[in-house]
């Protein structure tokens, strides 16, 4: 079977202007290639709604990439809107996913209910926000990694029960 895609979006102002070197995003992508994903995109946008919004349609309608990670804007700053772009163009919400992460992040820390992100499906992409941070990052896909193939199965049509074990 071919690999899943993936991109990778980190939203970040001080980023984009490279005040600040992205680390969520490199330690996302050597996560999902150990995991098997081809990483077709990477980039670091400021938090501007529209442009994360018009960047997750296009990887979404025009790449097709299967699995859609965003990494920064979930928090309550005045800029952080990744959640409400994904809203504006997710077409079914996945909030279990959503839930898992903040759920396996509070065995860490409280702050982990402050993360407003949201997940879902646009056609065959899932779009999932995670936080900024490195550990963040990496510690919320952890909690969700194992699941998605199976749920990027199901999305493509190619999947089966979900009523069977996972390894």
């Amino acid at each position: 079977m071919e690999a899943f895609t993936a991109g990778i979006l980190t939203v970040s102002d001080k980023g984009s202007r490279g005040e600040r070197t992205d680390t969520a995003g490199p330690a996302l992508k050597t996560m999902l290639e150990a995991a098997g994903f081809a990483v077709l995109k990477y980039e670091v946008l400021p938090d501007e709604e529209d442009r994360i919004r018009d960047t997750l349609i296009a990887w979404a309608d025009l790449h097709r990439i299967n699995l859609i990670l965003t990494a920064g804007g979930t928090g309550f700053a005045p800029r952080d809107r990744t959640p409400e772009a994904t809203a504006a163009v997710i077409e079914r919400p996945a909030p279990g996913i959503s839930e898992a992460i903040r759920w396996s992040g509070l065995q860490k820390t409280p702050r982990a209910m402050l993360s407003r992100g949201v997940s879902g499906a646009r056609g065959r992409s899932l779009i999932i926000n995670l936080p900024g941070s490195e550990r963040g990052a990496r510690e919320s896909l952890e909690a969700v990694l194992a699941s998605l193939p199976h749920a990027l199965e199901l999305l493509l049509g190619r999947g089966g029960e979900c009523g069977r074990p996972v390894k």
